[in-house]
């Protein structure tokens, strides 16, 4: 057998930089690149090996280690899970700082390699700087944090370990049913060791997504399902992006006459342009979808794992006959909630279902009945974003304008706060992955370092990255690594002086105003942050502008130049679109002094009723 003698972190970089994968066509790296931000524990190890494999595998470095991954993330999610990146860290807390980062990979079942730098495997040098210890146990590391958060975990301490270690890495990056995290905890002695590893470890090798196909009883079923149905309505999950499965969902909505609508992961996998496209559905989604969720007696959804937002924590599906009929690659979504299942890929079953119902369609008065709903929810959406003449504008507002300057060829990036939930109703998505909304795990601070990955999956689009004040403190700095790395981003940021969303549903829930908007937390000095004077110190250009009309200009502006351009404006921290949304189970005290409380509580109790698990 052939062998090649190599460290540990050479193989491993080596054996990276070999895996291949196909999109559109194209023969691609499966791993576009490597983030990495050295220190004790990977600079000698990887550092060097990524020094050595930096033509056929890129190395980036970033300014935090949350951030790096999540621009990770946010590059595997734009490329529908084809492609991933790796990201290493120094052992101690630029691991840890990960560990966020790798919860929203887990929740969003996206791919990532972590690989955070190790403790001595020898132990000799114990405890090392940075070294976490158990009191109770000797194996522990601070890195078995990534435990619960991770799809596979190895912690490796032995250079021949990787033989048996990547191959599963790889296993859980590419299948569409167990996707997401992988980490190896690398020791850092480990990495430096030499071992005499099979040539045929780095040969390239081509992963190309599995497509189950759906048992012949769960399709015969679901099938009858369908045809028993007189207000069929499917929603569509990131399932759909993920499969490709977007013009499969296009032919069965049209020639069945099946109403639709998007869950968060879900937006753009539907043609807005479509009359029976609903939009957004659930707490964000438009009075459209969410009037015929009211209705419906089946719910087909396919490719999401139905969580509380999409489903109005199980209080929007109100027909007492509704069914409940899941279409998903993973059986362990498939089977929630005592849905019906068709456990396969969401293209080849979309194909199948099509198939089997032959000239079967839903009848045509449901399907005139979503034709009407989704016209009054366009009047409804064109109000909300058109500008007004408040002193300060809501955030709909500035989605409006925004959406008029960037125009048709740009995606749009988020994540928490009060925006998801309009731009999920408001924004208007051109093409497949033109919405990029990190809300399964809703994390603050991913938007910055997100739109850098967005961009590096899609370099020919413009990447708009909208972003609130409280995020933007959060996790800023990431605005210098998209000016160092050319990769260029416009940033609006919406300053309205606090944590906004959450003050609204404080005070939606009874509370008092209290630790969320600046006016209304303890302080000697009510701050007055100058948030494009400090984009322009990161290096990017920035400007404030004062109402809608100056907006639209600026981000036109902002559109046109060559480097990151941050645009800032005041908004109202208590507007929000009157249209849409449903009911959101936030539980409310039983118990309080305040009689607000009191009279929010009887009627979280009513809602409460509505309740079909």
């Amino acid at each position: 057998m052939k062998t090649i003698r190599l460290t540990g972190a050479q193989a491993l970089v080596r054996f990276l930089a070999c895996q291949m994968t196909v999109v559109d066509g194209e023969k691609l790296p499966f791993f576009a690149g490597v983030w990495a931000i050295f220190g004790h524990g990977n600079v000698a190890g990887l550092g060097e090996a990524l020094w050595h494999q930096r033509q056929s595998l890129p190395t980036w470095r970033a300014h935090n280690e949350q951030a790096m991954a999540h621009a990770a993330i946010a590059f595997a999610k734009a490329s529908f899970r084809r492609r991933a990146m790796a990201c290493t860290t120094s052992i101690g807390p630029g691991a840890t700082n990960m560990i966020t980062a790798a919860a929203v990979a887990h929740v969003n079942r996206l791919p990532v390699l972590f690989i955070p730098g190790d403790v001595f495997a020898a132990r000799a040098p114990d405890p090392v700087l940075q070294q976490v210890e158990d009191f109770a146990d000797g194996t522990v590391s601070a890195n078995d944090c990534f435990r619960p958060v991770s799809r596979y975990f190895d912690r490796i301490q032995r250079p021949e370990q990787l033989i048996n270690a990547l191959p599963q890495v790889m296993r859980v990056l590419t299948d569409p049913a167990d996707c997401g995290p992988a980490t190896l905890a690398f020791c850092q002695d480990a990495q430096a060791e030499a071992f005499d590893y099979p040539a045929s470890l780095f040969e390239e090798r081509l992963w190309t997504p599995r497509r189950p196909r759906p048992d012949a009883d769960e399709l015969a079923a679901a099938i009858a399902l369908i045809r028993a149905a007189r207000k069929p309505l499917l929603i569509a999950g990131g399932g759909v992006l993920y499969s490709g499965a977007g013009p499969a969902l296009a032919r069965l909505v049209e020639r069945h006459g099946i109403p639709v609508c998007e869950t968060q992961a879900g937006k753009s996998a539907v043609d807005d342009a479509s009359d029976l496209a609903m939009g957004a559905v659930g707490v964000t989604g438009t009075s459209a979808a969410n009037a015929l969720a009211a209705e419906a007696d089946l719910v087909l959804a396919v490719g999401t794992r139905l969580a509380d937002f999409t489903t109005g924590s199980w209080a929007l599906f109100r027909n007492p006959r509704r069914k409940l009929l899941q279409l998903n690659v993973s059986s362990f979504d498939a089977l929630k909630h005592f849905a019906a299942t068709l456990v396969c890929d969401a293209a080849v079953g979309l194909e199948e279902l099509s198939a089997g119902l032959k000239r079967w369609r839903a009848p045509a008065k449901w399907s005139e009945r979503a034709r009407a709903a989704r016209r009054d929810w366009e009047v409804s959406a064109t109000a909300a974003t058109r500008a007004g003449n408040a002193p300060l504008p809501a955030d709909a507002q500035v989605i409006g304008a925004v959406m008029r300057a960037m125009g048709p060829r740009a995606t749009v990036v988020g994540a928490a706060g009060g925006l998801p939930g309009e731009l999920h109703k408001l924004w208007t998505a051109s093409a497949p992955g033109a919405y990029h909304l990190e809300y399964g795990y809703s994390t603050m601070g991913y938007e910055i370092a997100g739109g850098i990955g967005v961009k590096l999956a899609q370099p020919d689009r413009d990447v708009v990255v909208m972003v609130g004040d409280g995020s933007y403190l959060m996790m800023n700095s990431e605005i210098a690594t998209s000016v160092m790395l050319g990769l260029k981003l416009v940033i609006v940021v919406l300053d309205n002086r606090g944590f906004g969303c959450i003050n609204r549903l404080q005070m939606a829930t009874g509370g008092a105003n209290f630790n969320n908007l600046f006016a209304d937390v303890a302080h000697v000095v009510l701050p007055a942050i100058d948030f494009a004077a400090h984009a322009r110190a990161l290096g990017a250009e920035a400007v404030k502008v004062d109402g809608i009309g100056e907006l639209e200009a600026a981000v036109v502006r902002a559109r046109a130049s060559a480097r990151t351009s941050v645009v800032v404006i005041d908004t109202d921290p208590l507007a929000s679109t009157g249209a849409g949304g449903h009911w959101w189970d936030v539980a409310v005290p039983e118990v309080s002094q305040r009689p607000e409380v009191g009279r929010v509580r009887a009627g979280y109790d009513f809602a409460r009723k509505a309740w079909r698990l």
